[in-house]
C-alpha cells in the first residue's frame, strides 16, 4: 500500500510542476499589467507542436528545448505587441475579452491548420527508463518534468530578484506609472514578461507531449484554465503562490483520483473548480497574494 501511496504522490508532483510552469506566467503578467491572459494556455500548444516539428526535422533532442524555450519567447513577444500594446490602458473588461478572442482565433488557427487529429509525440526510449524510488519505480519522464520545474522557477526567481531587468519588472508591478516616471522602460519590462512566461508554457507544451503521448490544437484549454486555477489559489501576481498552487493542485487532483472509487474520477475537474470557489471564499487574494490596498 506505501508503494501505491508514493506512486501517487509522484503523479501528483509532477502534475503539480506542469501546472506550476503555465501558472507562473499568468502571475508575472498579472502582476505586471494587471490582466488574465486567458490565450496562455495555448502557447502550451505552440511548444507542442514546435518540438514535434523540430524531432521530424531531425533535430537532435539536446537542442530541441532551447529552440522551444525561443519559440515561447518569441510567441510572448507577438502576443504583446499585437494584442496587448494597442489596448494598454483600455478598461480591464477589454483586455479579458481581447484574450479570450486571441485563444479562440489560435485554437481554430491550429485545427484550420494542422486538423484536429491528436498527433503520437514520443519522448526518446530512454525517457521512459523506470528509476527505483523506495518501494515504487518512477519513469525517468516524471522525474525530468519535475527537476525541470524547479530549475526553470528557480532560474526565474534569479532573474526577477538579482537582475536589472528584475528589478525593473518588480517596479512595474508595484506601481506602473510611478516606474515610467523613474525611467523605467515599462514597454520593454512588460514585453519581457510576456516572453519569459511564454517560454515557460512552451516548455511545459515540450513536457506535456512527451508525458502524456499525444498532442492537438486544442490541448492548451484544460491546462491553462487548470493553471489559472492554481494561480488564484496561490495568489495571483506571486511567482511562489503560482508554483505552491500548481503543486496543490496536482497533488489534489491525483489524489482525488486515485484516493476514491473509480466510479469517481470522472470528476476531477468538478474538484478542480469547486477548490477554486473555495479558497475564494476563504482567502479571496489566494494563499500568498496581496490585496490591492497592500501594494498600494
Amino acid at each position: 500500500m506505501s508503494q501505491y501511496y508514493l506512486q501517487q504522490l509522484i503523479n501528483g508532483l509532477m502534475l503539480g510542476s506542469l501546472y506550476a510552469l503555465v501558472a507562473i506566467g499568468f502571475s508575472m503578467i498579472y502582476g505586471i499589467v494587471r490582466l488574465i491572459n486567458f490565450a496562455h494556455g495555448d502557447v502550451l500548444m505552440i511548444g507542442a507542436f514546435a518540438t514535434l516539428a523540430l524531432v521530424a526535422a531531425g533535430t537532435p533532442w539536446l537542442l530541441v528545448a532551447p529552440v522551444v524555450l525561443l519559440t515561447g519567447v518569441l510567441a510572448g513577444i507577438t502576443i504583446e505587441q499585437a494584442v496587448f500594446r494597442p489596448i494598454r490602458g483600455a478598461p480591464q473588461v477589454t483586455g479579458f475579452i481581447a484574450t479570450l478572442a486571441l485563444s479562440v482565433m489560435i485554437e481554430n488557427g491550429g485545427v484550420m491548420l494542422l486538423s484536429p487529429q491528436p498527433r503520437n509525440f514520443l519522448f526518446p526510449d530512454v525517457m521512459r527508463t523506470r528509476v527505483p524510488i523506495g518501494p515504487a519505480t518512477v519513469s525517468l519522464t516524471d522525474l525530468v518534468i519535475i527537476a525541470t520545474t524547479l530549475v526553470l522557477a528557480g532560474v526565474l526567481v534569479l532573474i526577477v530578484r538579482r537582475t536589472r531587468l528584475g528589478m525593473a519588472m518588480r517596479a512595474t508591478a508595484e506601481n506602473l506609472p510611478v516606474a515610467r516616471l523613474m525611467g523605467i522602460n515599462v514597454n520593454r519590462t512588460i514585453m519581457a514578461a510576456f516572453a519569459l512566461g511564454s517560454a515557460l508554457a512552451a516548455i511545459a507544451g515540450l513536457l506535456w507531449g512527451g508525458r502524456f503521448g499525444q498532442i492537438d490544437p486544442l490541448m492548451g484549454l484544460a491546462p491553462g484554465l487548470k493553471a489559472f486555477v492554481a494561480c488564484v489559489i496561490g495568489g495571483v501576481g506571486s511567482i511562489g503562490g503560482a508554483m505552491l498552487g500548481g503543486y496543490l493542485l496536482g497533488l489534489g487532483e491525483v489524489l482525488f483520483v486515485g484516493l476514491l472509487p473509480p466510479e469517481y474520477s470522472g470528476y476531477r475537474d468538478a474538484f478542480v473548480f469547486a477548490t477554486l470557489i473555495v479558497v475564494l471564499l476563504v482567502l479571496p487574494n489566494g494563499l500568498l497574494g496581496r490585496s490591492e490596498e497592500e501594494r498600494a
